[in-house]
């Protein structure tokens, strides 16, 4: 269970592959999640009214510290979060994803394994509308801590995103949290996961 700001998303990604592969309408019942793996249902409760909406997760996000889902278009509708845009909720998984390697064992071209990038978690630290800027932040994180890359956001303006670290855990990826806010003074520094890049 988790509790946090839910926020929602509708244009201009309505119609866009989500990061599971599938193309997102704002007007079914999903979500997007850092951390939780795909086709994933969970409960959303609004803390606000006590109402509640069942959602399963295909997306990624949302990318903002503080939030923890983000809901479509129709599930915000649903617990009337279209208005005040965010609110707090209470986040409750009620039905776990079907196991990543029977999903894997339908395409020969990605077998999974416990150290597959598919498993992975990282931390984000920044998004940059320069990807200049991007690069600089990757490059010495990447002389820090090992590893770092650059993702590229879609929307109305292309972002850059800085992840540090590829972690088989998501208790791995935390404690790497934890020393980027120590270390760097990243205090944006936040979990997420990996099988959708």
């Amino acid at each position: 269970m988790e509790t946090g700001i839910a926020s929602w998303y509708g244009h201009p990604y309505h119609g866009r592959q989500a990061a599971d592969g599938e193309i997102y309408d704002m007007e079914t019942l999903v979500a997007a999640h850092r951390t939780l793996p795909f086709n994933t249902w969970v409960r959303v409760m609004n803390l606000n009214n006590d109402k509640t909406v069942e959602v399963r997760i295909i997306d990624r996000g949302p990318f903002i510290e503080g939030r923890i889902i983000d809901l479509s278009h129709a599930a915000a509708r649903a617990i009337d979060l279209i208005g005040p845009g965010v609110g707090p909720v209470r986040v409750e998984v009620i039905q776990a994803a079907a196991p990543a390697a029977s999903k894997a064992s339908a395409s020969a071209s990605a077998p999974a394994t416990e150290t597959s990038p598919l498993a992975a978690f990282a931390v984000q630290v920044g998004v940059f509308l320069d990807r200049r800027n991007a690069e600089r932040v990757r490059a010495g994180m990447e002389a820090q801590y090992g590893s770092a890359r650059i993702i590229r956001r879609e929307g109305d303006r292309p972002m850059w995103r800085v992840l540090v670290g590829a972690e088989t855990t998501e208790d791995g990826a935390t404690a790497l949290s934890g020393r980027l806010r120590l270390e760097s003074g990243e205090r944006n520094a936040f979990v997420v996961r990996l099988d959708s890049y």
